[in-house]
């Protein structure tokens, strides 16, 4: 693929998350955040460096829009598009494939956005899992237990969702706007 192509597929990534993400978000759906579906997209597309650049471009764009909360959490968009990248490059992103990603993203997306939540904002971010944060450390548990639960059982649904989605969405795509998946 041509830069220009890539370029325009990294730009769509990035409106793919926001809109999706601000939509769920104004929706109030729970366990879902839809707002990594363009990374994921770009990275199985293009490969883990445009991932991570459409994930990265996201949250910073995003935190100049509407919510400035986003910005340190760049860094789990853009180990999103790594880590789907890299897969992409040794194996087709099937539904096996996907749903594999998915629980690996469902882990290690909380594992990096966890610390940033409490070391930057005490463990509250604005969104649903406030209260259960607040329940858990109430109730006894630690500071990063109680944050980290709520965002795992999100983070399970929300990860193999968006990585099955786009691996049906790119069976539907013409094979020239694809690059070989599975060779390195």
């Amino acid at each position: 693929m041509n830069r220009t192509r890539n370029l325009t597929f990294v730009a769509m990534g990035i409106v793919i998350n926001i809109v999706f993400g601000t939509v769920v978000s104004m929706l109030k759906i729970p366990l879902l955040f839809l707002d990594t579906i363009g990374t994921v997209f770009v990275a199985a597309i293009l490969g883990p460096w445009y991932g991570a650049v459409a994930g990265g471009l996201t949250n910073i764009i995003q935190s100049i829009l509407t919510n400035p909360k986003s910005m340190p959490f760049a860094l789990v968009n853009i180990a999103i598009g790594l880590i789907v990248g890299y897969i992409c490059k040794k194996r087709e992103f099937d539904l096996k494939t996907s749903f594999m990603t998915g629980m690996i993203l469902a882990v290690v997306a909380p594992l990096i956005g966890t610390p940033i939540a409490i070391y930057i904002f005490g463990g509250i971010t604005g969104d649903g899992n406030d209260i259960i944060f607040t329940w858990l450390l109430t109730s006894g548990k630690t500071i990063f237990s109680a944050a980290f639960i709520p965002r795992i059982t999100g983070n399970i649904v929300d990860k193999i969702a968006t990585c099955i989605f786009v691996s049906f969405l790119l069976k539907r795509l013409p094979k020239e706007y694809t690059r070989k998946q599975g060779n390195i």
